[in-house]
């Protein structure tokens, strides 16, 4: 056999990309998770802004970064999306090293919704736009959830088919390949550094925070303020 043929486990997935995923997935659920909540606002706008700094990463990691990290390794025209569906819908989808061309649209599509969601709150939270600008943000934020519920299902199936868990190589950044396939280096620091600085603005916001201002009678006046705007919509 050829030992170009050899199967074994490779480093695809640097340590920037897997910290940058798995704090994008955190920070999106937990925004989605808290915008109707007066009282989580902080928390709500704090996980926004940090999409924003975690995309402008992911898009300069996407032209300079390590091999299966940029965009031209994995973006495809229509025909190579095409190509790969027909052989997920067949039972015998092409296997990619890394994004696969399905994956890789949503990808995309999950950057640049991001990067509407963030654009759009930020607005939002400037009162900038008025009405308009407030639908638009929850109307991206419900598209970008339908994208992740997409995008799921099809790691989902692509691991059932090719018989490897593509969760696990998103925590793990190894998958099956040639030796020569892989990257050389983790780039392990850069990793801490992303993640030290989402900690630390994380951090910031909270000393910044407001502290609760009560009336005489030891209720929050934000409570109070909630209750009533709560009977002015009804």
């Amino acid at each position: 056999m050829n030992n170009s043929t050899i199967k074994t486990k490779i480093l695809v997935w640097d340590a920037p990309v897997r910290v940058f995923h798995w704090l994008l997935v955190l920070s999106f659920f937990g925004a989605y998770l808290t915008a109707e909540s007066e009282r989580w606002r902080l928390v709500h706008v704090s996980l926004g802004y940090t999409m924003g700094g975690l995309m402008a990463f992911r898009i300069l990691w996407g032209l300079m970064g390590t091999r299966y990290a940029r965009f031209g390794s994995f973006v495809r025209g229509p025909s190579a999306v095409m190509r790969y569906l027909r052989g997920l819908v067949a039972g015998r989808p092409e296997h990619h090293v890394g994004h696969n061309p399905a994956g890789a649209v949503a990808i995309v599509l999950l950057i640049l919704f991001s990067i509407a969601v963030v654009a759009t709150g930020w607005a939002l939270y400037n009162d900038v736009g008025g009405k308009l600008v407030e639908e638009l943000h929850e109307g991206a934020a419900n598209f970008m959830l339908a994208i992740v519920g997409v995008h799921v299902a099809g790691v989902a199936v692509a691991s059932w088919l090719h018989r490897e868990n593509l969760v696990r190589s998103m925590v793990t950044g190894k998958k099956d390949g040639a030796p020569e396939e892989g990257i050389r280096r983790p780039w392990r620091p850069m990793a801490v550094v992303i993640l030290l600085a989402v900690l630390g603005f994380w951090w910031l916001q909270w000393q910044s925070a407001p502290a609760p201002v009560t009336s005489a009678d030891g209720i929050s006046l934000q409570s109070k303020k909630s209750a009533s705007h709560a009977r002015d919509d009804d």
